[in-house]
């Protein structure tokens, strides 16, 4: 009689390896997943490494977009451009993190301004350290800012045809030096009490348009209640909101200019 072989049954393991497999497999050909990763994904059934490939991956990425498909050698080099762009960046990401934190105990009212910082340094745990965090990080966004457009300046990035890329970094450094001078009031002390009058009172000697802007931002003829509203919604949502904009089409135009690439 003929030897008769027995099919081994699989096991638990191989049957949910199995299992899972064709879920994979039929989550790829969902049209939810097709829908979400577009034609030449890595994540699509199919992708071959290729250069073509490589590029149509970058192009259909909306985080692989904000970087050129190919840069110049020397582009990429610490020594070139002392990252300070993405320097910036992360003290933004930084400071919109702390800032976040510190508004769970910040009150913007002149009664309780003052009374909410004391409290992060004893109360608040954690308070005192986020605050600094939050504080340093305002400054070296201004110190790194001001030197990553002294260092394109010198390596001649602004000029043609990146010269709307730079007008974009003048706004974007006129916007920071504006959100640390609005955080400036917020601890509603007498340091800043005094600073900030002597900056609005400065805005007031402008041509034209001084004293309206200065009634504008302090919501009326002197420091009050009204004006440390009016720069903590400046502080945590207008300037920041607009700033982030900006910053979207400073990296678009990066991407489309070759900005890191120094002149052409």
């Amino acid at each position: 009689m003929a030897n008769t072989i027995q099919k081994r049954k699989p096991t638990i393991t191989e049957k949910i390896g199995e299992s899972t497999g064709s879920m994979v497999q039929k989550t790829q050909e969902s049209q939810i997943w097709n829908s979400i990763f577009r034609p030449g994904s890595i994540f699509r059934k199919g992708y071959t490494d290729s250069p073509r490939n490589r590029s149509y991956v970058i192009m259909n990425s909306v985080l692989y977009h904000l970087h050129p498909v190919k840069v110049k050698r020397h582009a990429v080099k610490v020594s070139y451009t002392l990252c300070l762009g993405g320097l910036s960046f992360f003290l933004f990401i930084l400071l919109t993190v702390t800032g976040i934190f510190l508004m769970f105990f910040y009150r913007p009212t002149a009664a309780a301004a003052w009374s909410d910082i004391a409290a992060l340094k004893t109360s608040v745990t954690f308070g005192l350290l986020v605050r600094n965090m939050h504080r340093w990080a305002a400054h070296l966004m201004v110190l790194s800012v001001f030197l990553h457009m002294a260092r394109v300046f010198y390596h001649g990035a602004y000029k043609a045809p990146r010269e709307f890329n730079w007008i974009i970094g003048i706004v974007l450094l006129t916007l920071t030096l504006l959100l640390s001078f609005t955080g400036y009031l917020l601890p509603w002390d007498q340091l800043s009490y005094w600073a900030v009058t002597v900056g609005t009172n400065m805005m007031g000697f402008s041509p034209v348009f001084g004293d309206s802007v200065r009634f504008v931002l302090l919501g009326g003829k002197q420091i009050g209640a009204e004006t440390l509203l009016r720069w903590y919604v400046l502080h945590v949502l207008m300037l920041p909101f607009v700033i982030v904009i900006f910053m979207a089409i400073h990296f678009w135009r990066v991407r489309k200019d070759g900005g890191i690439s120094g002149p052409l």
